[in-house]
């Protein structure tokens, strides 16, 4: 059985997750790092903006500035997520260590495995998406839980687990959101220009569901981690050994953060102020 990295669940600014996830994936593209598996939390809350988004049209600017959510452009695609109540998770590898293969869908069906393993554990009953399924009108285009993309994770029908990507040079790394709780007026909030309606609210909980809604009294996120991280190990035939970023990837997610992450540039159009970077 392989070692993977595990970098343990920890808490961190928007602009610091997101560099730490880079700088872990350009180490995979130099095949300087290990495959990575990564747990974590936001705090302030944010709102993660999909890299091919365009900032103006798809999130609240306003309403984010006075409610203290940090806005930050994600490397990888999909749609924007509100990260309040949710664990989100990164793994990054090289496209070609088993049991993963060069083709985006593939990985998706793999990683939505190891969370549904996780979460059967957890006590919740869910599904994969056979088919993207369009919004239907039950809740912004530009939100991520809007509707759910193939493979993604249901239970009751009702998106539970949203999953985005990036892959270049040989790696990939993904994204995924797990919901443990659903506030439906602040999702829309982020992404709606006018206050949320409770109309509104009420279609976009017909398509979306959280931990809460099925387990009367969710485990705190690091036990859940803990859990998902057992998943994951079964699933894809590994095995996690706890670590840090490298002294390399230190230096380069300090770059990130200063000419990247935490510049307006990059966040509001996808462009940084280096060619470097």
């Amino acid at each position: 059985m392989k070692d993977w990295r595990i970098i343990p669940y920890g808490t961190f600014s928007a602009f610091e997750n997101m560099a730490m996830d880079e700088a872990v994936f350009r180490g995979n593209q130099q095949g300087t790092s290990p495959p990575t598996l990564r747990f974590y939390d936001w705090q302030p809350s944010a709102v993660s903006l999909g890299y091919f988004q365009v900032l103006e049209a798809e999130i609240n600017v306003s309403y984010c500035r006075e409610n203290n959510i940090d806005i930050v452009r994600r490397p990888t695609g999909g749609k924007a997520v509100f990260h309040e109540d949710d664990l989100t998770y990164s793994l990054v590898s090289r496209e070609n260590i088993p049991p993963f293969s060069p083709g985006i869908l593939g990985t998706y069906l793999i990683i939505s495995r190891c969370i549904l393993e996780g979460i059967a554990d957890l006590g919740v009953r869910a599904e994969m998406a056979e088919e993207s399924r369009s919004s239907g009108g039950e809740g912004p285009a530009s939100h991520c839980f809007s509707f759910p993309s193939r493979y993604e994770l249901l239970a009751d029908g009702r998106k539970i687990c949203g999953s985005a990507q990036t892959r270049s040079n040989g790696a990939f790394l993904q994204h995924g959101s797990l919901l443990l709780r659903f506030d439906p007026f602040k999702a829309l909030s982020v992404v709606t220009q006018n206050a949320a309606s409770e109309e509104q609210a009420s279609l976009l909980k017909k398509s979306v569901t959280s931990l809460r809604d099925h387990i009367a009294d969710p485990a705190d996120p690091a036990h859940i981690a803990g859990i998902l991280t057992a998943s994951f190990e079964k699933v894809l035939q590994v095995q996690f050994v706890e670590g840090r970023l490298t002294e390399e990837e230190e230096a380069v997610k300090d770059g990130l953060l200063q000419n990247k992450y935490r510049t307006d540039i990059w966040n509001r159009s996808g462009t940084v102020r280096m060619n470097n970077y």
